[in-house]
């Protein structure tokens, strides 16, 4: 099977400990794991993936649950998603490895790297929007969960269920994010466990030069975030894009790309 470009549909796939995972792959040289954020694929990095792979081999997979790779057995947590990921990389045979991660992607690498006895050495580090500090709730949060939790518990009195099997359904929906809203059951469950870790912890542990690349208007992952990971990681900078959101490399596609390239050694 021929290597796609990122951002075509997947075609490439892999069977990781019994798990099917879609990719695409261009270029050549150093591997280079572009690995995306909640909600989205592999596709999203395409016009990164094609500045990168003018001097790397980039490998852009769509994290189980996502894009062309169907969902995992059970819901699984960061740590799940980090083994996988580590095992995928590994498949490739690489000794070293430059990873680029958004948002979910990027709570996925910290949690990587901390594992033991990896069998592949990170070369370089981009991190952008990235998940990983969790915020306390604010009081309108704060009130919007009591408000759940009442209608939750009011709903689950019998005989309510039976009479009205979709209401608890639609609280739910109601109340939820727009990624929880338009996930499945199943990824629902995997979304509560993703952001309620705080992975603060395990940014002390990077051992590699680490690019952290932030849009400056981002709502998601602020740019406090990115400031304290530029903070807790050992030797990180930082860089904030003007008028860029939490899709800093598709607002500000350019700028993005003038920045990697140069933390990458790629010649414009």
């Amino acid at each position: 099977m021929y290597a796609q470009k990122c951002g075509e549909e997947p075609e490439l796939e892999k069977l990781i400990n019994g798990q099917r995972i879609a990719y695409t792959e261009n270029g050549e040289g150093t591997p280079v794991f572009l690995l995306h954020g909640w909600g989205a694929s592999g596709a999203l990095f395409a016009r990164t993936a094609e500045s990168i792979a003018r001097k790397y081999r980039v490998i852009c997979p769509d994290f189980p649950g996502f894009g062309a790779s169907p969902e995992p057995p059970s819901a699984w947590d960061v740590s799940a998603y980090a083994e996988f990921t580590r095992d995928f990389i590994a498949s490739f045979g690489c000794g070293k490895v430059i990873l680029l991660g958004h948002s979910f992607g990027g709570g996925v690498i910290l949690k990587m790297l901390n594992l033991p006895d990896l069998p592949f050495n990170a070369e370089k580090i981009i991190l952008t929007g990235c998940a990983g500090i969790r915020h306390a709730p604010s009081p309108k949060a704060q009130k919007r969960v009591k408000l759940f939790k009442a209608g939750k518990a009011l709903l689950s009195l019998p005989p309510l269920p039976k009479l009205f099997p979709a209401a608890l359904p639609a609280l739910q929906k109601l109340f939820g994010s727009a990624d929880y809203a338009a996930a499945s059951i199943l990824m629902r469950q995997v979304l509560v466990k993703t952001v309620n870790e705080d992975l603060r912890g395990c940014m002390p542990g990077m051992n590699a030069p680490t690019l952290l690349l932030w849009g400056q208007d981002d709502p998601v992952t602020p740019l406090a975030d990115g400031q304290e990971m530029e903070r807790l990681i050992p030797g990180a900078g930082l860089a904030a894009l003007p008028g860029a959101g939490h899709f800093a490399f598709i607002d500000q596609v350019f700028a993005f790309n003038r920045v990697l390239e140069s933390f990458l050694d790629i010649e414009a």
